[in-house]
C-alpha cells in the first residue's frame, strides 16, 4: 500500500498577505504607503489623495481583467497600481482628477501593447507621463518626492530609495546614472552659465531626479539584470537625460531618458534570446559526442 502525503494546505490570508509583502512590488507598495503617508501629514494638502487615488484604481480597474484573460485566473494588479501611485505622485495634484487616471491608463495599456517576448519595452509610467505631456499639457510636481516639506524628508526618500534599490540589485545601474547625469551637468555649469544650472542640484529637481532614480529607472522589468549591461543602461539615461534638457528643457526630460534606455534595453533582449535560439539550433544539429 502506497502513502501519499497529505495536500498541502493553501496558506492563510496572513501568510499570503506577509509573502506578497517580502516581494519587490510588494515592499515598494509599502515604501509608497510611508512616504505618502508622511507627505499627506507634512503638505495638508487635500487635492493631494484625490487625483492619487483616482490614478490607481482606473489602473487596477484596467489591468484586473486583462491579466484575468491572459493567465486565466484573478490575480492582484500590483503592478499597476505602482504605475498609479508613481502617475499620482509626479503629476500636479493641481491637475484635475481625470488626468492622472487617464494617464495610469495610458501606462497600463502601453505594458500590455508594446512588448517583447519577455517584458515590456517602456516603463509605464515614464511612457504615460510623456503621452499626458502632449494630451492634456500636464504639469509634473514630483510632490511624492516631498520637495517641500521638510529636509528630513529627503533623507526618508534616500533611504528607502537605496533599500529598494539594493534589494532589486541595481545599484551599478543607479550609481552610474547620478553619475553621468550630474558630471554633464557640473561640466556644463563650468563651461557656461552656471545660473542655468543650478536648480538641478536644488530641490525640487534634486528630490524629482532621486525619485526617478530609485524608483522608475530600476524597475526590474524594463532594466536589465546583469551589472556591466546595468552600466550602460544608467550611463545612457544619464546622457540622454541630460541632452533633452539641453535641447527642449521639457518638463518630461527624465522620462524620456529613460525611454531611450528602454528601447536598447529591449533591442538587446531580443538579440540575447535570438542567439540562445540560434545556439538550441546548433546544438540540436550538431550535438556533442558522448
Amino acid at each position: 500500500m502506497t502513502n501519499h502525503p497529505p495536500p498541502a494546505k493553501p496558506p492563510t490570508a496572513s501568510a499570503a498577505l506577509k509573502q506578497f509583502f517580502r516581494k519587490p512590488k510588494g515592499l515598494l507598495i509599502l515604501i509608497f504607503v510611508m512616504l505618502l503617508g508622511l507627505a499627506a501629514v507634512l503638505s495638508h494638502s487635500a487635492p493631494i489623495g484625490i487625483g492619487l487615488v483616482s490614478a490607481v484604481l482606473a489602473a487596477a480597474v484596467v489591468d484586473a481583467p486583462i491579466l484575468r484573460f491572459r493567465f486565466g485566473e484573478w490575480s492582484f494588479p500590483d503592478g499597476a497600481v505602482l504605475t498609479g501611485m508613481i502617475v499620482g505622485m509626479i503629476i500636479s495634484p493641481l491637475d484635475p482628477w481625470y488626468v492622472p487616471a487617464v494617464t495610469a491608463v495610458i501606462g497600463v495599456a502601453s505594458k500590455h501593447l508594446m512588448r517583447t517576448r519577455t517584458a515590456n519595452i517602456f516603463n509605464p509610467a515614464a511612457f504615460a507621463l510623456i503621452a499626458s505631456y502632449y494630451i492634456f499639457g500636464s504639469a509634473q510636481s514630483w510632490w511624492g518626492a516631498m520637495p517641500d516639506v521638510t529636509p528630513w524628508a529627503l533623507v526618508a526618500l534616500v533611504v528607502t530609495g537605496v533599500f529598494i534599490t539594493d534589494r532589486v540589485n541595481k545599484m551599478p545601474l543607479l550609481l552610474s546614472f547620478l553619475g553621468v547625469y550630474y558630471a554633464l551637468f557640473t561640466i556644463s555649469s563650468w563651461v557656461g552659465n552656471p545660473e542655468r544650472y543650478v536648480e538641478i542640484y536644488r530641490s525640487p529637481d534634486l528630490h524629482a531626479v532621486l525619485f526617478f532614480g530609485f524608483f522608475m529607472l530600476t524597475d526590474p522589468p524594463t532594466s536589465p539584470p546583469r551589472a556591466r549591461d546595468q552600466i550602460l543602461f544608467g550611463i545612457m539615461a544619464g546622457a540622454v537625460c541630460f541632452a533633452f534638457f539641453q535641447l527642449s528643457g521639457a518638463v518630461y526630460f527624465l522620462s524620456a531618458g529613460l525611454m531611450v534606455a528602454n528601447v536598447w534595453e529591449a533591442w538587446r533582449r531580443v538579440r540575447a534570446h535570438s542567439k540562445r535560439e540560434r545556439l538550441k539550433v546548433h546544438e540540436t544539429r550538431h550535438p556533442h559526442p558522448v
